[in-house]
């Protein structure tokens, strides 16, 4: 999505979420949403900055704050030799608590990407006919829509009950900014109801190459399937996975190589996928440099995400797996000196970019939200969930299997053998992708405390199911309070 990586030559100045450690009531030069919001190419430019909000430079939310902040608590990943965060290794030991800065930029990124959402739904929708063409401003709505259901999704995954706002906060007042949490019931039915408008964007191919990347009716609608799948909703679930495998176009790519081409970005199986720019002021996949590694000469990598190998994750993959070599490397060539380095264990290889050795804190590399092998697993999980392993469940399962020459699931299997089939095929279709506390927590307390304890993180509790309210929102809004797992006892 080209547009998406321009700086905006108009900066709008968003204020920030729930908290209001950084609201300034009298910003010098900012320019308030009643400037900005004039024609259409300030309504373009406005959502297409929101979609920053998503991959922005540093650690924000799709750019590493998900593995540092989220999935370090798994057993699939720990805090590399050169995590020196000490909040970091304590989310990858379970020994985190409401102070930890990385919950507090979990809480604060979403929010101020919702408020931006916010601000681009009431003000696009207060444009006139003479300002913007009615096709686009639907449109521009209902992608502002997407990006506010896919960060309330995280959300209240991550946290429970969280403040529900649909409007923006655009003063100091305390009645906008002490704001109670609403069930979960009712978040979910924001994100329900924002996805559907959404379903009605346009589909992928009629984006010109400029605009690819944008939020789709085939985003939405797997976006959808993904939440219903969460609330265990089956029959919803596979009816909208069923909907994007019919309807929307999509394909698995025929290598797993394919996924992270980046002559092949916003491919055919990428549905939704976070945007960078390698060589481009900044604008890289950090999740390259992050993993790389740190002793090889010439690679300058920060190996500071790492493969917890207790968990058994690269185990679980049998020999000829396609996947394999393209999720790990075992060793590495010098680009300095020509040498083979084999490393001690596996380490991350899929944003590994070849056009920067080097620098891969400049990766090209997309990093998927959601693709169209998720969207086939979500259908059988559904499927089986519904009716048991039948034969439409298997030939999902197995389309992804095929790709990467596994063999194919049976017809032996009975309903529970098929769940645990799935959940595995999703840990190995979907490393590092952001995807493995999400599933390991939709499974409950027991699953979760099993899974990490049998990787040797035994300081797993039914607590981690969700992260703790920050202590820094708790102590700047009276009106919230700790979620129950999480208060002393």
């Amino acid at each position: 999505m080209k547009k998406i990586h321009f700086h905006l030559t108009v900066v709008l100045i968003l204020l920030t979420g729930i908290s209001c450690s950084k609201l300034t009531e009298n910003p010098e030069s900012a320019l308030v949403s009643e400037q900005f919001y004039l024609d259409q190419g300030q309504a373009v430019a406005a959502v297409t900055g929101t979609y920053r909000k998503l991959y922005e430079t540093g650690q924000s939310l799709y750019n590493s704050l998900f593995q540092i902040g989220v999935e370090m608590a798994t057993d699939d990943y720990e805090a590399g030799p050169r995590a020196r965060n000490a909040h970091v290794r304590a989310l990858s030991n379970l020994t985190h608590d409401a102070s930890n800065d990385r919950m507090e930029q979990l809480w604060k990124q979403s929010y101020d990407a919702i408020n931006a959402s916010n601000l681009n739904i009431v003000n696009i929708e207060a444009m006139t006919q003479n300002q913007i063409d009615a096709t686009v401003k639907q449109r521009l709505i209902n992608e502002a829509k997407f990006l506010r259901a896919l960060h309330y999704f995280n959300l209240v995954r991550w946290f429970g009950p969280v403040p529900l706002v649909v409007r923006p906060i655009e003063t100091l007042s305390t009645q906008e900014l002490y704001v109670t949490k609403a069930s979960e019931d009712d978040v979910y039915a924001q994100i329900i109801n924002d996805l559907k408008a959404a379903s009605g964007l346009p589909n992928y191919k009629n984006y010109s190459d400029a605009d690819k990347g944008r939020a789709t009716s085939g985003a939405a609608r797997s976006l959808l399937a993904k939440v219903y799948l969460t609330r265990a909703d089956w029959t919803n679930a596979k009816l909208l996975a069923k909907e994007v495998i019919d309807k929307e176009g999509y394909a698995l790519f025929p290598s797993f190589a394919d996924v992270f081409d980046v002559e092949k970005k916003n491919g055919v199986e990428h549905i939704f996928s976070a945007q960078f720019k390698g060589n481009s002021g900044y604008q890289g996949n950090s999740l390259a440099s992050r993993s790389a590694p740190a002793d090889i000469p010439g690679i300058n990598g920060d190996y500071a995400d790492a493969l917890h190998a207790e968990g058994g994750l690269y185990k679980s993959f049998v020999a000829t797996d396609k996947r394999l070599p393209i999720t790990f490397t075992t060793g590495m060539t010098s680009p300095t000196d020509g040498k083979y380095y084999a490393l001690a264990k596996p380490q991350f290889n899929k944003y590994y970019d070849e056009t920067v050795v080097g620098n891969q804190s400049q990766s090209a590399k997309n990093t998927p939200i959601i693709r169209y092998a998720e969207v086939l697993l979500i259908f059988a999980e559904a499927e089986n969930e519904l009716n048991g392993p039948t034969k439409e469940a298997r030939d999902a399962i197995n389309a992804v299997r095929t790709r990467a020459g596994v063999e194919n699931v049976l017809d032996k299997e009975n309903k529970d053998s098929f769940r645990e089939l799935v959940f595995e095929e999703r840990r190995k279709e979907l490393v590092y992708e952001y995807q493995r506390w999400f599933d390991l927590v939709r499974r409950g307390a027991n699953y979760y405390i099993t899974k990490l304890k049998a990787a040797g993180k035994t300081n797993a509790a039914a607590r981690h199911l969700h992260f703790p309210t920050p202590q820094r929102e708790l102590n700047l809004n009276p009106k919230l309070v700790q979620h129950p797992d999480w208060l002393a006892k």
